[in-house]
Formats: structure tokens, C-alpha cells, sequence
């Protein structure tokens, strides 16, 4: 089996946001596919001190992995023995290269077992007051200005046609002037909400209109970010 293990968002204890059943499931694997060793070896040695750290086989995942790697790494599975896959925060294949590998452990019959976990997008959306039926993941915006300006004229737009919740992420030293970005080219009337740190000390989960926000964006420089707008 493929188990796909969420990690904490933030440097908390993990007993306040992961299940016993997944600390308990830990010291069984042997395998894990991570986003990165290093703080993998962190996560387990936190979880369970039990654990044999260098007993265990790290395959580590990446945008820079070749995809011929991605079949290799699944071959302890195919022969019958059971891994993990860890990202670097949050739950595994969303906005996370473990989608690849989840993807070819379907297509070979593997059975995959997702874990119950922190997910920042969920706990965003949760907390934003807005449409939690229909909504939509967007990752990334462009980065050159002119198409990010039409990207949120769009977004805008499917809002107001659709009530669909849009939600998108940015490289976390470039939060604020993405806020700026919104104020600049959307309606002061659409709401906007900041999930900011998300279970850390200082966590910031506010919902305001983008004409509110003008003057007041917060500190959330260098800090992973939930970008919502809704209605």
C-alpha cells in the first residue's frame, strides 16, 4: 500500500493536528517517497522516537526528479511491501509533486491510502466564509504583470458568474504585492480572505473587502499563504 502521510504546517506539536492512528502506522514503513529527507528524517524522529531512522530508504521527490526515477521509486510497493509518501508541509499530491508518483501507483494497481491531516487550502476555504461547494484551486498566478492582471480580471469574473470560490497560492516572499496586485486591478467590493500560517503562533484567518484591506495589509512577508476571493 501507498500511504499518503500529512505533515504539520507549522513547528507545532503533532498531537494537535494529526491523528494517533498515523504515529502508530509510522514505525511500520520502511519506504518513503519525500519531498525532502531532511525534514522528512525531522518529521518521523518527532512523531516516534522509536523509529529506526537509518534502517529506513528515503527516495526523494521533487520538480528536478526525471520522471524514469518516479517507477523505481515505487518498486518496494510492487513487491508487496508497504511506503509512505511525505511532502514538505500539509497533505501530499495537492500542489505537491507526490500527485506524479500517486498517479503511477493508480495506473500499476497499487492501492493508495490517503491519511487524515492538515491541508492549508482546506482550512483556508474553511475559514473564509465563502462558497465551500463550488470552488476552485488555481496554484500559481503568472508572474509577468499584464497576465496576471487579465488572470485576476478572470478569476473575478468567473466569481461573480459563478459564485465559484478562487483560491491561489504565492511565493511567500512576494505575498504582499500580490495583496497590493489585488487591490490595483479587482473591485474594492470583492472580498478577500488571508489564511496566513495556518496552526502556527501569530496565524492570521481574516476575510475583508479588497478596499478594507488597502492601507492594512498585514504581515505576512515570507510566511506560507491561502489567497481567497469570494462572496
Amino acid at each position: 500500500m501507498i500511504y499518503l502521510i500529512p505533515v504539520p504546517l507549522a513547528d507545532v506539536p503533532h498531537e494537535t493536528c494529526l491523528p494517533e492512528y498515523n504515529r502508530q502506522l509510522l514505525p511500520q514503513l520502511r519506504h518513503f517517497i519525500v519531498e525532502n529527507v531532511r525534514s522528512a528524517r525531522r518529521f518521523l524522529k518527532a512523531a516516534d522516537r522509536s523509529i529506526d531512522i537509518d534502517a529506513c530508504t528515503f527516495y526523494e521527490l521533487n520538480k528536478h526528479t526525471p520522471a524514469e526515477e518516479l517507477a523505481r521509486y515505487l518498486e518496494p510497493a510492487l513487491r508487496g511491501e508497504d511506503m509512505g509518501i511525505i511532502s514538505e508541509a500539509g497533505c501530499p499530491a495537492i500542489a505537491d509533486p507526490g500527485a506524479d508518483v500517486v498517479a503511477l501507483a493508480q495506473h500499476k494497481g497499487l492501492r493508495v491510502v490517503p491519511l487524515v491531516g492538515p491541508s492549508s487550502i482546506l482550512m483556508a476555504l474553511m475559514g473564509s466564509g465563502f462558497n465551500g461547494q463550488r470552488f476552485a484551486f488555481r496554484g500559481y498566478l503568472p508572474i509577468e504583470e499584464a497576465e496576471r492582471s487579465r488572470t485576476l480580471h478572470e478569476l473575478e469574473q468567473r466569481l461573480r458568474s459563478t459564485g465559484e470560490t478562487q483560491i491561489f497560492i504565492e511565493t511567500p516572499y512576494r505575498n504582499v504585492q500580490l495583496v497590493e496586485q489585488l487591490i490595483r486591478h479587482c473591485s474594492g467590493d470583492t472580498l478577500l480572505c488571508i489564511a496566513s500560517g495556518l496552526t502556527g503562533e501569530g496565524e492570521l484567518l481574516q476575510t475583508r473587502r479588497l478596499s478594507q484591506w488597502r492601507g492594512h495589509i498585514p504581515d505576512i512577508h515570507k510566511v506560507p499563504t491561502i489567497f481567497l476571493i469570494g462572496r
